[in-house]
């Protein structure tokens, strides 16, 4: 079973399409999206893809490097008019032939885990800040009237123990002279990047800042905690913490990641940047891995982190995002940090028999 055939993923799928958003500014209208096969991403373009069977005819691009990943996420509507798939590696000048004008753009390319920060750390800064500087060009040259970059509560740094929750203003502490700061000092630049692009360029553009996602669009090569354990989880293994679990943080349910990116998008003040965090989903990681093992009748090991993993980790002990900004503007989470992880297991499962 394909992740787009099953009932619960298209539950959630239509779900946030039926949100009561001004679609029609989508109406006849063309969206380039990166990152399109990742987690956000895939969910993204299902959601407009959906949308589209009531005549909202919006034409979805979508640029990658890998043409096969994309036809099999993508099978559903890979033959449709309003879907094409166009092979480019952002981190790359390219052609822009073949586009006229490009209304949105959806930048949500980036490594977003452990081992690939460890393990490419100069292709995690570059897509993050030249393969960002690559598409506001882009966006310039297509009179693209938002563009929207996704950034992380990496941002944030480690908490300075000044504060409970991160507000869109704080600015933590970042040792930018290890390898582990390739991800969030990139992010930091991307945001300062398209600070610099509405002011010299004229772009308009939002900044959604995600916490921790997951669900069931998660890669297969995710290295993040949660993700290992819901693999664990799906595939009837204990649940291996790596640490002593008392990490903090913010996590979200893929559903609520998109209706919180589109909520920026339709709503956001230009320039402004918006935490996309329910407190319902706030959870150390050794509670988080206790759920994880309940759900799924396991329990939860030990066991001490190798030399590559510890390298790409996180060192924030406490990582909480403020989300009342984004609240002011109408969003609400559907799903607590209990009912996300079930439903993740569940399709994950079902997908897998």
């Amino acid at each position: 079973m394909k992740i787009f055939e099953n009932n619960t993923y298209q539950e959630d799928v239509t779900y946030v399409s039926h949100l009561n958003f001004p679609w029609s500014q989508l109406q006849d209208k063309s969206v380039c999206v990166t990152g399109a096969t990742g987690l956000l991403g895939s969910f993204l373009v299902d959601v407009i893809m959906n949308k589209n069977k009531s005549d909202l005819n919006c034409k979805v691009h979508i640029l990658g490097r890998d043409e096969d990943k994309a036809r099999a996420r993508f099978a559903y509507c890979w033959n449709s008019e309003l879907f094409q798939f166009n092979c480019f590696d952002i981190n790359k000048p390219f052609n822009h032939d073949g586009f006229t004008t490009i209304d949105f753009m959806f930048h949500l390319a980036s490594n977003t885990h452990p081992v690939a920060y460890a393990n490419d750390p100069i292709g995690t800064i570059n897509t993050n800040v030249i393969g960002t500087h690559h598409m506001l060009e882009f966006a310039c040259a297509h009179h693209t009237s938002r563009f929207i970059f996704a950034s992380s509560n990496e941002v944030y740094g480690e908490n300075r123990g000044d504060v409970e929750k991160f507000n869109e203003h704080y600015c933590g502490y970042i040792d930018s002279n290890t390898l582990r700061a390739g991800y969030p000092e990139s992010k930091r630049c991307g945001e300062a990047l398209c600070q610099a692009y509405i002011r010299q360029k004229n772009l308009d553009i939002v900044v959604p800042r995600f916490t921790r996602s997951y669900g069931p669009t998660m890669q297969n090569t995710d290295t993040k905690a949660i993700s290992q354990f819901i693999k664990n989880g799906v595939n009837g293994k204990d649940i291996v913490l790596k640490s002593s679990g008392t990490q903090f943080y913010s996590y979200t349910y893929v559903a609520d990641a998109i209706s919180g990116l589109l909520t920026v998008f339709f709503y956001g003040k230009n320039g402004e940047a918006y935490n996309i965090a329910d407190e319902k989903s706030d959870i150390t990681l050794k509670d988080l891995a206790t759920i994880i093992s309940t759900l799924s009748g396991k329990k939860v090991v030990h066991e001490s982190p190798d030399s590559l993993e510890r390298a790409g980790y996180s060192t924030a002990t406490k990582a909480r995002l403020d989300g009342s900004k984004i609240q002011r503007l109408g969003w609400n989470a559907k799903y607590s940090i209990e009912s996300g992880i079930k439903r993740t297991l569940n399709v994950l499962q079902e997908i897998e028999q």
